[in-house]
């Protein structure tokens, strides 16, 4: 009797194992797959929608011409055509002839960013001038930056693991930076030197609630402009450790692809000087690029391939676009990013640099390019040389590790800017978690 007993419990507990549930390995096909069916998450129907609002009798063969072209992004996914979530606003920011139709019915506004440079860079301009300083106009600010986990993203009891932003203390146009306070009391800064600038915490998820992680600091922003001539470059040092590094393809987003070598070769045509040839580099790609909202760059497998076959780009994929050009034609350039901070108009934003023998390094924003508000030379090319006083600097590079290191991959594996956060389980993604950030000028 005691041995059917036994047997009982052994089929029991072979039962219970059976239907308990199977945790499935990681594998980042899924993950991107998953990625994939959150950006293109619109039907054709709800495009066809949004389109009616500026062209009411939208046909089936047009939707297929802005398909084709690059300006209407859509792919198949399990077997359904799905539409990339910006891609209805995208189409009358990249196609000429509906940005003309949206432009007729609403007017050309400019952006808030615009707005404030309008005053901000012959502010620049006029203090550089004066000082031979290339760095002026600083903007002092505190901030608040709020990430925020869903409530049961994670069960309770569960540590979630959180990187936050935070400002870079080696860039010389920003200083003064001064840590307030941490939503938690034991918190860690990333090394000085880590390309990535984090502050990063812990905290225990409970049932029901969102897990809130915050940091308050301070800094000083400063604008920056070299106004440089071409006869100041001295020729490189071709064998020096900074040339090797930064003239070097990557393994992702600076590929130096026989198609990107014939187009630099193609911009730089009869150029020796390396001012003149980025010069080129970067109105060309301000003359051919407009911005559009960008799907995530971590379902991208090469960035500036990606803007070369769909004809746009926004901030960080004009950026790597233009660095993977310089690096081609030998001349110095990597990525850094973080936020661009213009009182209304705060968001996140990438950028450049690039290096000339005899000046340094030098900012280059692609993306705010030539500002269509230019009044004289100067304000035309600005940007490429120099760079607002409303910034936040937090990477200089892309891609790179975060410390303390993170286990599973990033939310954003290119850029990181808005925060990260995981726990045991897995990458904790964006639509679970949301940011905020609160900030106060203090001398504007």
């Amino acid at each position: 009797m005691k041995r059917l007993v036994y047997l009982f419990v052994f089929f029991l507990g072979l039962s219970a194992c059976s239907t308990k549930p199977v945790t499935k390995p990681y594998k980042w096909e899924d993950d991107l797959h998953q990625r994939l069916l959150n950006d293109f998450c619109l039907t054709e129907s709800q495009v066809k929608d949004y389109i009616r609002k500026y062209i009411p009798d939208v046909t089936d063969e047009q939707m297929q011409k802005w398909e084709a072209s690059g300006a209407l992004e859509c792919m198949t996914l399990d077997g359904e055509k799905r539409f990339f979530r910006n891609s209805g606003p995208n189409l009358f920011r990249v196609d000429t002839t509906c940005n003309n139709i949206k432009v007729a019915k609403e007017g050309n506004v400019s952006s808030g960013s615009e707005k404030v440079n309008m005053d901000n860079l012959p502010e620049i301009i006029t203090a550089v001038k004066s000082s031979q300083n290339s760095i002026a106009a600083p903007k002092r600010m505190r901030i608040t930056y709020t990430l925020t986990v869903d409530s049961n993203a994670v069960p309770a009891g569960k540590i979630i693991r959180c990187w936050l932003p935070y400002p870079r203390t080696d860039v010389a146009r920003q200083k003064d930076v001064k840590f307030i306070s941490a939503s938690e009391p034991q918190y860690t800064f990333s090394p000085r030197d880590c390309m990535h600038s984090t502050l990063y915490m812990e905290k225990q998820a409970r049932y029901n609630e969102p897990t809130v992680f915050s940091e308050t600091f301070e800094y000083t922003s400063c604008g920056e402009w070299h106004p440089v001539k071409p006869e100041d470059i001295q020729p490189y040092d071709t064998t020096s450790v900074l040339y090797k590094q930064y003239t070097s393809p990557r393994e992702k987003h600076i590929v130096f692809s026989p198609r990107l070598r014939q187009l630099a070769a193609r911009l730089t045509v009869g150029e020796k000087n390396p001012y003149l040839k980025a010069q080129r580099i970067f109105r060309w790609v301000n003359d051919h690029f407009p911005w559009a909202s960008a799907r995530e760059y971590s379902t991208i497998e090469n960035i500036p391939e990606y803007v070369l076959d769909n004809h746009h780009g926004d901030c960080g994929q004009v950026s790597l676009l233009f660095i993977t050009l310089c690096r081609i034609s030998g001349i110095p350039a990597h990525f850094q990013s973080g936020f661009m901070m213009h009182p209304r108009a705060w968001n996140l934003h990438d950028w450049a640099e690039v290096y000339f023998e005899g000046v340094g390094w030098i900012p280059v924003d692609q993306s705010f390019g030539v500002p269509t508000f230019a009044r004289n030379a100067d304000e035309e090319y600005f940007f490429f040389g120099g760079i607002d006083s409303w910034r936040m600097v937090v990477n200089n590079d892309y891609g790179m590790p975060l410390v303390p290191a993170k286990k599973y991959p990033r939310s954003e594996t290119v850029d990181f800017q808005r925060g990260e956060v995981e726990w045991d389980g897995g990458n904790i993604y964006f639509p679970k978690w949301n940011y905020h950030m609160d900030i106060e000028y203090l001398n504007y």
